[in-house]
């Protein structure tokens, strides 16, 4: 089996800690912070952000990091998808949208702020011993029903049962650009899911399944397959060799708030950076 990325479960009272020790527990206010993590009171209030689920558990943690060090902070996660996320804080219903895609050319009026990359994974049931690699050609012609046989990629002689996103998820739109293409849809036929957690729920209970998830949900559940030869791992999304990569963004319009800021700077920090690569996507830093 290939190897996968764990999404490691952290403590907070830890992430504190090191977050404190590195520096960063006072970000972006005002009342320079940096020297005296206790003097937290100056930053109070509510934010609230919606989008992507690629992103949604790891605003929660980078959420409840920030409350550990700001107590009167409180940053409302909730997901809904990428399109989502744009379509809210385009609205002024949330401070902070997030897509785990580029903007369309219609989505304007928006700041882009980097959060993290992100692998696609292509997975299968762990069960799938014979099949532990395919082209991106393979990928392309499975989900668009041009391949529909296990027995054509060297696996059993079985149906493939194709799984996917629904439309308007940002991981959908990432696959559709970088696998599928301009003119290639995905078969009518394939089985939707809500989100990546959901996809891989579903995909884990089919033997016969293939889907795809962000890199940050791959667990023991599912087998992520090498693509063109290349393991989807996190080594290989940052040395850019694993084909499949995509931007996470948390969204703003206009100038954001002084908390808002405060927010975006510190997920922004090195420190917390670490965190993102420990919960398996992939640093910008």
């Amino acid at each position: 089996m290939n190897k996968i990325v764990n999404r490691k479960k952290i403590m907070l009272p830890a992430i504190a800690v090191m977050l404190l020790a590195l520096g960063v527990a006072g970000c972006s206010n005002d009342t320079d912070n940096t020297d005296n993590p206790d003097n937290t009171s100056t930053l109070s209030g509510t934010i609230n952000e919606a989008g992507s689920t690629t992103v949604q558990p790891l605003a929660e943690k980078l959420a409840a990091a920030f409350k550990v060090l700001y107590p009167n902070v409180n940053v409302v996660i909730g997901g809904g998808g990428s399109s989502v996320g744009v379509k809210s804080v385009t609205e002024g219903t949330v401070d902070i949208g997030a897509a785990s895609r580029d903007l369309k050319d219609s989505e304007t009026g928006l700041t882009k702020h980097l959060l993290a990359k992100d692998g696609i994974a292509i997975v299968v049931h762990p069960d799938n011993t014979a099949v532990n690699n395919l082209t991106i050609d393979q990928v392309r012609d499975i989900f668009a029903g041009v391949i529909t046989n296990w027995s054509q990629v060297g696996g059993p002689d079985k149906t493939i049962h194709v799984m996917a996103r629904e439309e308007g998820s940002g991981t959908r739109t990432a696959f559709e650009e970088l696998v599928m293409g301009e003119d290639v849809r995905i078969v009518a036929n394939a089985v939707l899911q809500n989100s990546n957690g959901a996809l891989k729920t579903a995909l884990s209970g089919d033997k016969d399944a293939i889907g795809f998830i962000s890199f940050g949900y791959i667990d023991s559940n599912v087998k992520a397959l090498s693509i063109n030869g290349i393991a989807a791992t996190s080594e290989n999304g940052k040395n850019g060799t694993y084909p499949i990569i995509r931007p996470l963004y948390f969204l703003t319009k206009g100038t954001p708030s002084e908390l808002v800021q405060a927010f975006l700077d510190y997920c922004m920090s090195d420190a917390v950076q670490q965190i993102i690569t420990e919960e398996g996507y992939l640093s910008v830093n």
